[in-house]
């Protein structure tokens, strides 16, 4: 039986590309996000297999319409994947400084409400995982950075502290992040690369098997991954 997987992020960039090789993989998406015209080429080509949830999931209501829509179609969830890079919601033009705060703001909200309403799915999927994927944008911390990071203010906290009670419910977490100097996901140097989106995706989706706890993304052009608003 083919997985049943949950992104975020998935109008554009490397959430988009996620989408198309998980359904050319044989997988069961559901996609949230702006209702691109991609996305909705995807549709028509895998209709039976693609669910379209055309949701702000920084609004709670919404993400619990969306994991109810989700219920609705499967019963349950395999993954879960946050791609927390950027915001699709975000007004264009916004100047730099509002706009990186509301990436971080914007992501916040949607990573906790997906995790919230994605739990009971995921506790009825087969071998459950949670993948959380950061950018540099968005692994900015609110406030000051002098303060320690906390559920509050940083996406990666907000996702680091759910593991202990994920794994108390057999559901693993993987983070895939630019390395930090808060985080050490790996003690070897790891040098930014040109990733495209497809070959992010694909890199990404060949390691998720191995259900690591972090893995790096170091990407030489963000824009291409994580497209900024216009």
């Amino acid at each position: 039986m083919a997985r049943r997987v949950w992104i975020s992020g998935a109008s554009s960039g490397l959430g988009l590309e996620l989408v198309e090789q998980l359904l050319e993989q044989g997988a069961q998406v559901a996609a949230s996000g702006p209702s691109a015209e991609a996305l909705q080429a995807l549709a028509r080509q895998f209709a039976s297999r693609l669910l379209l949830l055309d949701s702000n999931l920084t609004e709670p209501f919404a993400a619990q319409q969306a994991a109810k829509h989700i219920a609705d179609r499967w019963g349950a969830l395999d993954c879960l994947i946050i791609n927390a890079g950027t915001c699709d919601y975000l007004v264009p033009d916004t100047p730099a400084a509002a706009m990186f705060e509301g990436i971080v703001r914007s992501n916040l909200s949607a990573s906790r409400h997906c995790l919230e309403n994605a739990l009971a799915l995921l506790q009825h999927g087969r071998s459950p995982q949670v993948v959380g994927i950061l950018s540099r944008y968005s692994s900015l911390q609110l406030g000051d950075p002098r303060q320690p990071a906390t559920s509050d203010n940083s996406v990666m906290q907000l996702l680091n502290a759910q593991r202990t009670a994920l794994a108390a419910k057999s559901i693993g977490l993987t983070i895939v992040a630019p390395k930090s100097l808060n985080y050490s996901q790996t003690p070897v140097q790891v040098t930014p690369q040109g990733w495209t989106a497809q070959s992010a995706a694909t890199a990404i989706l060949e390691r998720l098997p191995d259900r690591s706890a972090n893995l790096v993304l170091e990407a030489l052009q963000l824009n291409s991954l994580w497209p900024l608003p216009r």
